[in-house]
Order: C-alpha cells, then sequence, then structure tokens
C-alpha cells in the first residue's frame, strides 16, 4: 500500500512560526505535527509514504530520513493549487494499487487498520458545528451519496476530514484526471472533493468512517487546543524539584525548569529553560528562554528569549522580548 502526505502548504495562519519553519514541524504535545501524523501510518507498514512538499520542503525530508526507516519519496508541488493538484502530482508515476491519503496539518485519531479494511473505498468523516468550511458528504443508507466542498447550504454536518483509502488507486487517478481536464476549480482550487464526486457518479461507493477525534493545527488557537486535547491523553508529568505542575503537562528530558508553576495544559519541548515564571495553556519552543514570566494561551517559537513577560504571546523562532 502506498501512503501519500500533501504537506506543502506554507501555514500564513500560524505565522509568525511558519516564517522561520514548515508546519508540520511545529511542536504540540511535546512533537511535531507529522510525528504525530506519522505514529499510526507507521503501524501500516506501507510499502512507500509520499510527501507532496513545498515551503521548506528539505526541512521536512530531512526530519523524516534522520527519524523514520520507511521507505519514502518527495515530490515537489511548486503551485499550491488544491489538494486535487497535490494528489494528482503524487500519482503521477504510479500505475496501480492500494492508497491510502492522510492530510499533514490535521491529526486524527483513528484506527487506521480498521478504517482500510472498513471497505474498498473509505472517507473519514466527523460531525462539524460550522460545516460551511469543509468538504461535506451526504449519507444515504450507509453510503455516501454525495460530496460538495464548502457549500452555502450543507446537507449534512459531516465534514470530509482529510482521511481517505482507495482500494485501486486507478479510479482516484483516472477521476483527477477528468476533473482537471475539465478546467472546474472550486473557490480558485483543483479541489479532491470535486474528483471524488465523479467517482460517485460513475458507481464507485464510498463508505462512510467517523473518526474519534480530529484536531486541527492550523492557526494558533486550534493548534492550543489540539495541544489540550494531546495532552489529556499522555501520561502525567513529574515535577522537578522546587516546581508545581498542574496536569496535563508534558516536559521533555532536555528541558530545565527552577521555581516555576506549568499546568495545565502545557507543552516545553527539548532545551528549554523557564525560571521563576507560571505558564499554562500554552507551547514553548526548542531552546527558548522564559524568565520571570507569567504567561497563559502562548506560543513561544524555538530559541525564543522572553523575560519578564505578562500575559498572551505568540513570538516566533529567535525573538526576544524583555519588559520590566
Amino acid at each position: 500500500m502506498k501512503v501519500v502526505i500533501p504537506v506543502a502548504g506554507i501555514g500564513t495562519r500560524l505565522r509568525p512560526h511558519t516564517h522561520s519553519q514548515p508546519k508540520p514541524l511545529l511542536h504540540v504535545a511535546g512533537r511535531t505535527i507529522i510525528d504525530h501524523i506519522l505514529e499510526s501510518i507507521v503501524k501500516l507498514k506501507p510499502d512507500e509514504v509520499i510527501f507532496v512538499v513545498g515551503f521548506m520542503g528539505d526541512e521536512i525530508e530531512a526530519h523524516i530520513r534522520a527519524n523514520y526507516s520507511f521507505s519514502c519519496r518527495f515530490v515537489a508541488q511548486d503551485n499550491l493549487l488544491g489538494l486535487g493538484y497535490a494528489l494528482n502530482l503524487a500519482l503521477a508515476d504510479i500505475d496501480a494499487g492500494r492508497l491510502l491519503v492522510v492530510l499533514g496539518d490535521t491529526i486524527v485519531d483513528a484506527d487506521l487498520n480498521a478504517f482500510v479494511s472498513a471497505g474498498p473505498y473509505v472517507l473519514g468523516l466527523r460531525q462539524v458545528d460550522d460545516p460551511g468550511r469543509f468538504g461535506i458528504a451526504e449519507i444515504k443508507d450507509g453510503r455516501i451519496v454525495g460530496l460538495e466542498e464548502k457549500p452555502d447550504r450543507p446537507k449534512s454536518n459531516l465534514a470530509v476530514i482529510g482521511l481517505y483509502y482507495f482500494e485501486d488507486l486507478r479510479t482516484i487517478k483516472a477521476a483527477l484526471s477528468q476533473h482537471i481536464q475539465s478546467g472546474k476549480t472550486t473557490k480558485g482550487e483543483i479541489q479532491l472533493t470535486d474528483a471524488l464526486e465523479i467517482m460517485i457518479r460513475q458507481g464507485t461507493s464510498f463508505v462512510p468512517f467517523e473518526v474519534r477525534g480530529w484536531y486541527d493545527c492550523g492557526k494558533r488557537e486550534t493548534l492550543l487546543e489540539t495541544n489540550r486535547h494531546l495532552l489529556e491523553m499522555m501520561k502525567p508529568a513529574t515535577a522537578p524539584a522546587g516546581c508545581t505542575i498542574h496536569p496535563p503537562v508534558f516536559v521533555a528530558e532536555s528541558a530545565r525548569i527552577s521555581n516555576s508553576t506549568l499546568g495545565p495544559h502545557v507543552s516545553v519541548a527539548g532545551g528549554a529553560s523557564i525560571t521563576s515564571a507560571v505558564i499554562s495553556n500554552s507551547i514553548i519552543g526548542d531552546d527558548a528562554t522564559v524568565e520571570d514570566c507569567r504567561l497563559t494561551d502562548s506560543l513561544i517559537g524555538r530559541r525564543a528569549v522572553v523575560k519578564g513577560a505578562r500575559g498572551v504571546l505568540n513570538i516566533g523562532d529567535d525573538s526576544e522580548i524583555r519588559q520590566g
């Protein structure tokens, strides 16, 4: 089985952090976003994992090759023309076989073995409160009978969450080719949802698979929300001597914490130094320094230095803030 993971987006909503690193390498709950995604994919033992990369794709490739041993390939996407376009690039040199597609900017809580065993063609779904923001599935008699990308009048609240399985990838490859040749775009992009709709009209039966959890990492607020959800699933951290922890909290082994109170919902990456601080609902990046601060709802970039700050901060790599 081939696995395709599109990770070419530039992450504009997560700036300033994505000015200096690709979004899949941002940390959440102790690991990078892409590491959380790959945890369940590795268990499938895929024949090959194909990453569709763009902005700072060399950093993603370096991270994957340094930390994983599976067979992988990296396909460059120069134009950000939508998920359908990205997948078409990934499949250009593949003729047949099973295919799993997993988006590289959201973390899905699902049994992937059960997912790929649910039927020959399967779509991951999740109920949402604002269906107009997503591709939406219409269900009848246990099958998906229609799809629409970001509809003005949604027919259901079941969002297509970026998890797709094809028993024979030739079907989606042919549908993508037909869709691209038609010249149709949705909101300026070549949408995978439109190609899937072609397959449905031509008789392909998709099985709906509702996932347990779906965690967005697209902007500061949702990244912190995802951090909260994932920390709730982890073992509680041990408080360093002279410090107080209100779980759930993650502290990397190489982080240095003294005279501080952390939590709830704080992640501290490797090499970070925190002294005389009170921090809640925040992510502290690698090798950051935080001293004499009271922070909440904050993202602190790699190697940033923050001293004497109070309140909410959102600062990128190598930034420096000194107050008082």
